[in-house]
């Protein structure tokens, strides 16, 4: 899957960041609002390798180029490999001349050749473009003490449902989210002409931790108003294919902007 957005105004005493999201007409996800999503899979034995290059070269480099970091992850089971992270561009031209200049910088070219001096760290990148939905909040890069338990769920749903999945988000879903605790920190959808883009749904949660998450999400599923919501919303078939639900819990690195 693949990428990401915007102009961020630093709150350098509060250590956290606004990434803006709306147009003149307050709507979100719209021109000048890519995100990019990208989990790197790394070869057996290299994550901690991976890590330091980010840590004490990459990160640095992309924001140099007009890349903004603006979350580090690795799953709390991390049973892939992977990590996770998502950065943000003014739009996606922004996007490839960053990425050209970074990708040509003598002192990238540097930093990879000495990390792999004992072999590749990485065998697979998978990317997502992404924009904000309409009825998402404004992403916020915080640093939180200690730092929040995050969740990445994407959604497939049948042939022509994204719609109605959406409107269910938006009149009742988030809310509900909020009122059981479950904090929404963004809500994604794949820009034109990726795979399953127009079945896909892709969102963040913050947790304080997995065992607050596991009794708010039974609480959230119990209650009167979910369930009737889901059941109006599915009264012409079900929005999810069935197991169309994936959820990655994840926790920030060190070295993440967003804790």
């Amino acid at each position: 899957m693949k990428s990401i957005l915007p102009l961020i105004t630093a709150c350098a005493l509060l250590h956290c960041a606004v990434i803006p999201t709306a147009n003149a007409a307050g709507e979100k996800g719209t021109a000048g609002q890519l995100f990019e999503l990208r989990k790197y899979h790394a070869n057996p034995g290299k994550l901690n390798a991976l890590q330091v290059r980010f840590r004490d070269h990459t990160m640095k480099l992309f924001k140099q180029h007009g890349m903004v970091n603006v979350a580090y992850w690795v799953p709390k089971k991390n049973t892939e490999n992977l990590l996770i992270y998502l950065l943000s561009y003014p739009d996606r031209k922004a996007r490839e001349m960053s990425w050209k200049a970074f990708l040509a910088d003598p002192r990238w070219k540097a930093a990879y050749k000495a990390s792999i001096a004992d072999g590749r760290l990485i065998n697979k990148v998978d990317h997502y473009f992404l924009t904000l939905t309409s009825f998402s909040p404004e992403f916020v890069i915080k640093q939180e003490d200690p730092p929040r338990l995050f969740e990445l769920r994407q959604y497939t749903t049948n042939e022509g449902k994204l719609p109605a999945l959406h409107a269910r988000f938006r009149d009742h879903t988030i809310q509900l989210f909020e009122k059981h605790g479950l904090s929404n920190i963004a809500y994604f959808q794949m820009t034109p002409g990726q795979d399953m883009a127009k079945r896909t749904l892709i969102y963040l949660l913050a947790h304080k931790d997995e065992d607050s998450r596991n009794a708010n999400f039974k609480a959230f599923g119990k209650d009167p108003a979910w369930i009737a919501a889901r059941d109006e919303s599915e009264k012409d078939g079900k929005l999810l294919i069935k197991k169309g639900v994936q959820s990655t819990l994840l926790i920030p690195t060190d070295y993440s902007p967003t804790k």
